[in-house]
Formats: structure tokens, C-alpha cells, sequence
């Protein structure tokens, strides 16, 4: 019989399901509990974060006006940690070969008719700087999971070309990435490869569900895929990112395993996720969402962003393309600080579109704006779209990056970062209107750095960037 330990190395102990049953009975019982909720909301507003067990309580809250309260806090710790800026990336699918059973992805073994496609480093090159002529600065490296057809020295040699192509002013500064489960030794060489954030998706914490979910590949296996993020920090990759695919078990279970691996990172490493990513399963290929009865609606997601934010104020959070724009709109006040534009769930499709009959996606696109579209429409509700990579090509990471976060000074890095790669892309890339609006909003934010020195370097390097420089930074 296995224990609850946070500090245990061990899938089962860390993930605890007596501990997350325990804690969805305890929030249960305290769901109209008024005095225990305001405790836990005063405590949430000394912003030092929220145990699981007491995050479930917040997300179980049925009492109207403290969920008023708990939307307005998470929307506040967003502003006081991340400001107005809003990170931009895209999604970079090289491979869909995959010999796992997963039976939420079109990418499963069996499936026949999804083409199978694998990018050359000529056609990676295409790609990418069809990326960077949109503006893209930052990448998301998506594979299946197939050592034969998509080994990790393809992987590799990716990303070297990646970082290797300098287009007119166009260049990818950070490669983060999202492939299977693997070896400390394969972490490591992704570490010397220069990776920003390791990204891996657990998809569902309930183990038993999960075994039925991937019956068949090496995903199967529960405890090794668990347990990845630990062999990634003994690889040296401080910089890690989580998620579930909301739908595909009861979304309060997963809400606490969630918590509960970030506990565990910050218990044995001394630093929490450096983001969360909060998908819910959409339709593709052969897969129909409808046929997982633990879908969400846009309330409840809306309330589950809120309480993250809430319960682990210094990551930061994602969302993907998968999200309508009204939906993607709605959850950037209550704690996203990155999302996708432009994007493609295709292998290739950026250079050329992809021919129909040749469909390659891992799921369908809801947001389909343009790069530009977002960047207009982020501008328009005040915030500011950011292609900064500053922090990870200046190390820091990890800790560092978390000491920084906690103690507010990254706000004399970041919105000037923001603003300075803001003024870049729409120097080089923004359509007339887009540039109008993006020129007015950094002449307005510019008197929101805290130090006056820091200031007038900015305007300096601002004039420098319209005179034809770039890559400033902090």
C-alpha cells in the first residue's frame, strides 16, 4: 500500500489516489464552508501559492459571492506577476508516426488513414522560416512517440537546424519541446541541444483510467511517464512544463494530480512547473470528443484557470489554438500568459497549406486568426503580445527565473523585453493597422517601467530597433 509523499521519487506516492479521494471528499464537505473559503482566500492573497487540498476547496466553492471573490484575486496575482504581457508561440509538428494505443489521438498505431509524415531538415527549414516570416520567435517541437521512425538524434538534429536559420530579420531564439516520456541521458542531450521548457503532457493522473487510455506502447506505462519530469530535472532541464487533456477523466481528480506534481517538483527541486497547460479534448482525425463523457464546459474551464493561478501564482499558464477565441479571450484575465497564434496541428502546413486528402492533424484548430489577427486583437484589450526569450538565453532558468518571479524584480526585465520584441515584430512584420496600435501602446507602456535609468534605455533601444537593429534584451 503506497502513501502520500511529495517528496517520494515514486509515481504512486507523489500522485497519490487515496490522498486526491481524501481531498475531493474534504472540498465536498467544504464546499459552502464560508469561513474555511475566506480563510483560504486570505491566505491565496499573501501570493505565495495554495496546497491541492486546499485549491479543491476554492474549485468546489458553490457560494456565488466568494466565486466572484475567487475569479477577481486570480485576476489580479495574473496582473501582479505577469503585468499586461502575453507570450507568443506556435506549435512545430516534425513527426506523427507513433506506435502507442492512445485512444484520444488520431496519431494511435491503428489508425490507417491519417497520413503518416515525417519532415525532412530541408522541408524543417521551409517551415521555420515560414514561421519567422510571420513573426514567430518562439516554438513548440511536437513528435509522436517512434524510436525507429522519429529517434531522439532526429530530434536533435532538428533543433540545431532550427536555431541555425537566420532569414532576413527572422530567427527562432528559444525551442521548447514536447516529446515522449524518455532516459536522463536523452534529457541531457536536449539540454546541451540548447531547449528552452520540456513540456509534457500527463493526460490523465488517474491511473487506472489512464492504463485504459493507452493500452498498447510505452506510454502504457503509467510510472515511467509519471515520473518524467523527475529524470528531466536529473537531466539538467530545469525548466518544465505540465498539463491534462481535460475530458478524459473527472476534471476535480485532475485539478488536485495536478497541484500535487507541482508540489512534488518544488518539494525535491526546489522549483515548481515553470508552466501549466490547460487542454481539453477536441475533435480529429477518427477521434470523437463526445464519446468521453468528462467534457467541461466553458464555465467550469473558466474556474479551473482561475484556481490554478490561484494555487501556483509564479507559473505560467497556456493555451492553445485548440480554444475558440471567445473562450481564449475570456481565460486570459483570469492567469494565461501564453498562447499560440497562427497555428498549424499539422506535420508541415506552414510553408504551403496541407492538401486535404493528406490530413496530418493531431486535432482540429479553433482559433484559425492569423499571427497578425492575434496580435491585433491582444493590443485592442490592452495587452502586450511579447516574442521575448530574454530569460532563458540569459540562464535564467529554474530557480532563478523563480527567485525573480517571487521577489517582483522581473518586472524590471520583462515589460521591457515585452515592449522591445513587441517593437521589433512590428517593425518586420505587422500589417498598417497592426503597427498603429502596437506604436501607441508602447508609447503608453513605456512610462509603466519602474526605473527611470531602465526607461531611457528602453526609448534608446527603441530608436535603435526603428533605425534597423534587434535582439535587445535584459
Amino acid at each position: 500500500m503506497y502513501s502520500y509523499n511529495p517528496k517520494s521519487k515514486c509515481a504512486d506516492e507523489f500522485i497519490n489516489h487515496e490522498e486526491i479521494q481524501e481531498t475531493l471528499q474534504y472540498a465536498r464537505e467544504n464546499r459552502h464552508n464560508r469561513e474555511l473559503i475566506q480563510e483560504i482566500l486570505e491566505k491565496a492573497k499573501q501570493r505565495k501559492g495554495l496546497s491541492h487540498r486546499e485549491a479543491a476547496v476554492l474549485l468546489d466553492c458553490d457560494l456565488e459571492d466568494k466565486n466572484q471573490e475567487i475569479f477577481a484575486l486570480a485576476e489580479q496575482i495574473k496582473k501582479d506577476f505577469y503585468g499586461s504581457r502575453i507570450v507568443m508561440f506556435a506549435p512545430l509538428y516534425l513527426s506523427n508516426y507513433c506506435v502507442n494505443g492512445c485512444v484520444y489521438c488520431p496519431y494511435h498505431a491503428k489508425n490507417r488513414h491519417i497520413a503518416r509524415k515525417k519532415l525532412t531538415q530541408e522541408e524543417i527549414r521551409r517551415e521555420v522560416i515560414a514561421l519567422q516570416d510571420m513573426g514567430h520567435k518562439r516554438l513548440a517541437l511536437e513528435t509522436g512517440e517512434d524510436p525507429v521512425n522519429c529517434p531522439i538524434d532526429y530530434v536533435l538534429e532538428s533543433i540545431k537546424t532550427i536555431y541555425s536559420i537566420k532569414h532576413k530579420n527572422g530567427a527562432i531564439r528559444r525551442v521548447n519541446v514536447n516529446i515522449a516520456a524518455t532516459t536522463v541521458e536523452n534529457y541531457r542531450k536536449l539540454k546541451e541541444a540548447g531547449i528552452g521548457t520540456y513540456i509534457l503532457f500527463q493526460e490523465t493522473y488517474h491511473k487506472e483510467s489512464y492504463l485504459k487510455l493507452h493500452p498498447t506502447g510505452p506510454k502504457h506505462d503509467y510510472n515511467y511517464h509519471t515520473e518524467a519530469m523527475d529524470r528531466a530535472m536529473e537531466g539538467g532541464i530545469d525548466d518544465v512544463g505540465c498539463g491534462v487533456l481535460f475530458g478524459l477523466e473527472l476534471y476535480r481528480y485532475e485539478f488536485a494530480g495536478l497541484l500535487m506534481h507541482a508540489e512534488h517538483l518544488e518539494a525535491v527541486y526546489g522549483v515548481g512547473p515553470h508552466t501549466i497547460s490547460v487542454p481539453r479534448i477536441k475533435r480529429a482525425d477518427d477521434i470523437d470528443p463526445g464519446v468521453f463523457d468528462n467534457g467541461i464546459d466553458d464555465d467550469t474551464f473558466a474556474k479551473i484557470v482561475a484556481c490554478i493561478r490561484i494555487a501556483v501564482p509564479y507559473t505560467g499558464m497556456i493555451i492553445s489554438t485548440r480554444e475558440s477565441k471567445e473562450c481564449r479571450e475570456r481565460v486570459l484575465h483570469l492567469g494565461i500568459s501564453q498562447i499560440s497564434g497562427g497555428s498549424r496541428t499539422s506535420v508541415g502546413g506552414y510553408a504551403e497549406e496541407e492538401p486535404e486528402e493528406e490530413c496530418s492533424e493531431q486535432f482540429d484548430v479553433s482559433d484559425k486568426r492569423t499571427l497578425d489577427q492575434v496580435v491585433n486583437w491582444l493590443m485592442g484589450m490592452g495587452y502586450i503580445p511579447s516574442f521575448c526569450t530574454a530569460c532563458y538565453r540569459e540562464g535564467r532558468t529554474g530557480d532563478r527565473f523563480m527567485s525573480l518571479c517571487k521577489s517582483g524584480q522581473i518586472e524590471n526585465c520583462c515589460l521591457p523585453n515585452a515592449l522591445m520584441t513587441l517593437k521589433e515584430y512590428l517593425m518586420d512584420y505587422a500589417s498598417e493597422d497592426t503597427r498603429k496600435k502596437g506604436e501607441e501602446l508602447i508609447e503608453k507602456e513605456i512610462g509603466s517601467i519602474p526605473k527611470e535609468k531602465v526607461r531611457e534605455i528602453v526609448k534608446d533601444r527603441l530608436l535603435q530597433i526603428q533605425q534597423g537593429n534587434r535582439d535587445f534584451r535584459f
